[in-house]
This record gives structure tokens, C-alpha cells and sequence, in this order.
């Protein structure tokens, strides 16, 4: 839930809501509105929020990402191999 992730950053960055409120440029209430669940933050400081924190606004919405590999130009042994690697390193998760 994106309340408890900006709560978490914000605490894990040693800010208090009135400090991140000044970065944003907003007031602490809207800042304690968002990591209560009561509102979400607009796109522009969804991204700004980001930008403070370091993470991506897919990090902040709880977007699931896929990551895609470009295997063209590799040959059908080269495909199988990496294949085998990312359920390897899936397994080790």
C-alpha cells in the first residue's frame, strides 16, 4: 500500500512528515493524509516522491515489473541457457 511505503522511506530516510512536507513543498498534513490512507499523492509527487526516496513510482504503487530480456540474434542454445539461469536465480529467491 502506497501509505505505508511512503511512511516506511520517509522514517528509513530519517524525516520527519514536516521535513518532506518542506521538500515537496506542502503541508505536513498532507503529508500525514497520504501515510494514513486518507489521500494518494497527485502524479507530480508520486513523482518528486520517488526522486527524494531513490525508488521508482512502480516501487511506490506496488506495480508487480516484468523484465524483459532482447535474446534476438541469439541462437536457440544461447535462448535455452539463459532460460535455465533466470529460473536458476528465481529458485535462489
Amino acid at each position: 500500500m502506497i501509505a505505508d511505503k511512503i511512511k516506511d522511506l520517509r522514517e528509513a530516510s530519517d524525516l520527519t512528515q514536516n521535513a518532506l512536507a518542506k521538500k515537496l513543498g506542502i503541508t505536513r498534513a498532507s503529508v500525514n493524509a497520504w501515510e494514513q490512507g486518507i489521500s494518494v499523492p497527485s502524479t507530480q509527487y508520486l513523482i518528486e516522491l520517488a526522486t527524494i526516496f531513490k525508488v521508482s513510482t512502480d516501487y511506490l504503487l506496488s506495480v508487480k515489473s516484468n523484465h524483459v530480456v532482447d535474446v534476438s540474434g541469439l541462437t536457440s542454445k544461447q535462448v535455452a541457457i539463459i532460460s535455465e539461469l533466470v529460473k536458476e536465480f528465481q529458485n535462489l529467491c
